[in-house]
């Protein structure tokens, strides 16, 4: 069964794309620091000059104070290139309120990737469903917009695909790479692989829950079927139908960054904050 996500949000296509960009002008990716030096944008120091520079580059001011040639030294934006995971299987399209996980998960996606570009870092997509969404890193706004309004159509029987994609996605990666992931993690396989792929390349999971994974008080008990697998089960209303505990310890010992948002609570100054903390390069990088 097929749906489309117009069908739950008064956003247009042009409507949905303005959306996105406010959201990755307020996650301020601009804020950390490049280790690097070169012919950036950012002015960072000035030093003796050396055969070679160009005389474009001179700094006249110290020149003039010290009475020897310095040239100006800019910050060169980093080009790590970043691998966003996004789940498109059925358990993100179920929901009890009225922004479901897979929404909110494109919204963030869509954000994060057109914040990576104004940092001149390529971005690349997995669509860790059956689907089978594959876009190489690119540079480009239009690519990037025109997957997200292809995420846009989605299905209510999608199984999960994330920890297969993630095992195949580590050997394929010819230099280290930002991997942030944005699932339910209902996916058993998940957490293993990322603690592989992280011990190389710079990993997130941004965890969506819907509130109702936390137990609904007052249903008592009752019978339901899992989205993805169709397996049926008993549960009762007050407990937690998904333990996310074990899994946070797991992913925090392999030194993966690991950011729970719920879809019915703002989440833009957590994901700034996040960010800020760790640096784009790596964490406790500027």
């Amino acid at each position: 069964m097929e749906a489309y996500l117009d069908q739950l949000e008064q956003l247009d296509s042009r409507q949905f794309a303005i959306a996105l960009r406010k959201l990755a002008n307020s996650l301020m990716y601009g804020v950390d620091r490049s280790p690097f030096v070169g012919s950036g944008v950012e002015y960072v120091q000035s030093r003796p000059y050396q055969e070679g520079d160009s005389i474009r580059a001179i700094d006249w001011r110290v020149t003039a104070r010290t009475g020897r040639f310095h040239i100006k030294e800019f910050e060169t934006p980093k080009s790590m290139p970043c691998y966003l995971l996004i789940d498109t299987s059925a358990s993100m399209a179920v929901s009890s309120t009225a922004r479901s996980k897979y929404a909110l998960a494109l919204y963030i996606a869509g954000g994060l990737a057109l914040a990576c570009l104004d940092r001149v870092s390529p971005v690349g997509v997995f669509g860790v469903g059956e689907r089978g969404l594959r876009v190489q890193p690119s540079l480009s706004t239009a690519r990037v917009l025109q997957w997200v309004l292809e995420l846009r159509r989605y299905r209510f029987d999608e199984r999960t695909t994330l920890g297969a994609t993630i095992h195949r996605l580590g050997p394929s990666l010819a230099q280290r790479s930002l991997i942030v992931v944005i699932s339910d993690l209902h996916d058993a396989e998940a957490v293993p692989a990322l603690r592989r792929l992280a011990q190389l390349h710079d990993c997130v999971v941004l965890q969506l829950e819907d509130p109702a994974e936390r137990g609904l008080a007052g249903a008592g008990f009752f019978r339901a079927r899992e989205a993805e697998s169709g397996r049926e089960f008993f549960a009762r209303g007050k407990s937690n139908w998904v333990d996310t505990s074990e899994n946070v310890r797991a992913l925090k010992r392999a030194g993966v960054d690991h950011l729970a948002i719920r879809t019915d609570e703002s989440f833009e100054s957590k994901l700034r904050q996040l960010f800020r903390s760790r640096g784009w390069a790596g964490k406790g990088q500027r």
